[in-house]
C-alpha cells in the first residue's frame, strides 16, 4: 500500500511547491485500487496531486471521516474532476457542526451541504460496517471506552432550540486489510484515537495492525491552539497506544505540535509525522 499525503497542516521542507492548509487529505493505492481519503479544506489538494503524480480521475472511492469543512473542503473541486467516483460517509449530523470560543466567537465549520442535492447520485451514506470494495472497510460505530478529547469541549452542532455538544455520530473509521495486516485512518479522532484503534481491534481480533494513519484531534480551541488537554492525559495517552498491536503510528493535523512532541517522547519511533508531501510505504 502506497500512501501519500496530498494536503496537511504543514509542508515538507523538501517540497516548497507543495501547498499546506489547516486539513487533511490522503491517497491510498491498494491493490489496484485508488482511494482519496478526505480532501482537507479547499481546493488545494488537487493541485498538490498534480505536483505528487496522483491523477485525481483515477480515483474510484472517496471516503470522508466526518462533517468537518478541513475534512470535506475541497469535495466540490473534486467531484468537478471525477465524474464516477463515489463518496462514502456518515449521516450529515443533526444540527449545524459550530465552533463556540469563550468570549463570543461563532464559526460555522460542516460540509457545503448543497453539493448533497447537486450530486446526490454519488453519495452514499453509511449508518453501520459495511465493506465498500474488497477488503475495503468502514466502521461507523466506534467505541466508547476511553474518555472522548477535550478540544472537542468546543465544538457543537447548532439546532433551531439552541446549541449542543457534538456526539460525531458522523465519524467513522476506513480499515484496509492485506495479506500481513490491517492499516486503519482515523481522520480528526474526535471520537478518541484510543476509542477507535480499540474498536479495529475488536472487530478483527488477532489481526496485527500495521499502521494507525491520521490526527489524533489533541489541540485545544482554534487561532489560540494550545493543547486541548494536560500533558499528563497526553502521556497516558501515548503509553496506552502502545499496548495495541499496532507497528506504526503516522500523525499530524489537528493532533498539534505540543502533543505530538509529548507522544513521541513516549512512543519513540513508534511515532512518525505527517506533512504535506509525506509518503508512506506500508
Amino acid at each position: 500500500m502506497r500512501i501519500v499525503t496530498l494536503i496537511e497542516n504543514h509542508r515538507n521542507d523538501s517540497a516548497p511547491a507543495l501547498v499546506a492548509e489547516h486539513g487533511l487529505s490522503l491517497h491510498i493505492a491498494h491493490e489496484g485500487q485508488s482511494i482519496l481519503f478526505d480532501t482537507g479544506a479547499s481546493g488545494a489538494f488537487s493541485r498538490n496531486a498534480i505536483r505528487l503524480g496522483v491523477d485525481l480521475t483515477t480515483v474510484d472511492r472517496v471516503v470522508l471521516s466526518h462533517h468537518h469543512y478541513d475534512h470535506g473542503g475541497g469535495l466540490e473541486t473534486f467531484l468537478a474532476a471525477n465524474s464516477h467516483a463515489s463518496i462514502h460517509l456518515r449521516r450529515p449530523p443533526q444540527g449545524e457542526p459550530t465552533v463556540r470560543i469563550p468570549g463570543g466567537m461563532k464559526r460555522y465549520i460542516g460540509l457545503d451541504t448543497h453539493l448533497f442535492e447537486r450530486y446526490a447520485d454519488r453519495f452514499v451514506f453509511i449508518d453501520r460496517f459495511a465493506e465498500i470494495a474488497p477488503e475495503v472497510f468502514l466502521l461507523a460505530r466506534i467505541d466508547q471506552t476511553y474518555p472522548r478529547p477535550r478540544g472537542n469541549d468546543y465544538l457543537y452542532l447548532r439546532r433551531a432550540d439552541g446549541y449542543v455538544h457534538d456526539p460525531f455520530r458522523h465519524e467513522l473509521i476506513l480499515a484496509i486489510r492485506e495479506a500481513d495486516g490491517i492499516v486503519m485512518f482515523t481522520g480528526c479522532s474526535h471520537s478518541g484515537a484510543l476509542n477507535m484503534v480499540r474498536t479495529v481491534v475488536e472487530r478483527f481480533p488477532k489481526v496485527p495492525i500495521k499502521a494507525v494513519v491520521g490526527g489524533f484531534h489533541l489541540i485545544g480551541p482554534p487561532l489560540i491552539n494550545p493543547m486541548g488537554d494536560t500533558e499528563a492525559a497526553v502521556l497516558a495517552i501515548g503509553r496506552e497506544l502502545l499496548t495495541f498491536p499496532v507497528e506504526r503510528y503516522y500523525t499530524g493535523h489537528c493532533t498539534g505540535a505540543q502533543a505530538y512532541q509529548l507522544l513521541r517522547g513516549v512512543m519513540g519511533e513508534r511515532l512518525q509525522g505527517l506533512s504535506t508531501g509525506t509518503v508512506i510505504i506500508v
